[in-house]
């Protein structure tokens, strides 16, 4: 590995890292927002290893293919 590689991956545990949006107004208010809980609780359904997946596929790979268009993954519920 490269010296500048070796100082550069050291610096997390040194320094603070802040990630910063510029054009992003209020990133809070689309965090908290409504339709963002509804996505995460629809995230959650789809990582619940308990489902049975012959009832609910077409709505499940329906959900996914939401997830995926915005560039999440939905872990391996969708490995196939």
């Amino acid at each position: 590995m490269e010296l500048w590689q070796e100082i550069f991956f050291k610096l997390p545990k040194t320094e603070t890292i802040e990630i910063r949006f510029p054009q992003l107004e209020n990133a809070q208010q689309l965090i908290e927002s409504t339709c963002y809980q509804a996505l995460r609780k629809i995230k959650h359904i789809l990582e619940d290893e308990s489902l049975d997946d012959q009832d609910c596929f077409m709505k499940i790979e329906e959900i996914v293919r939401i997830f995926e268009g915005i560039g999440s993954d939905c872990g391996n519920r969708h490995d196939f």
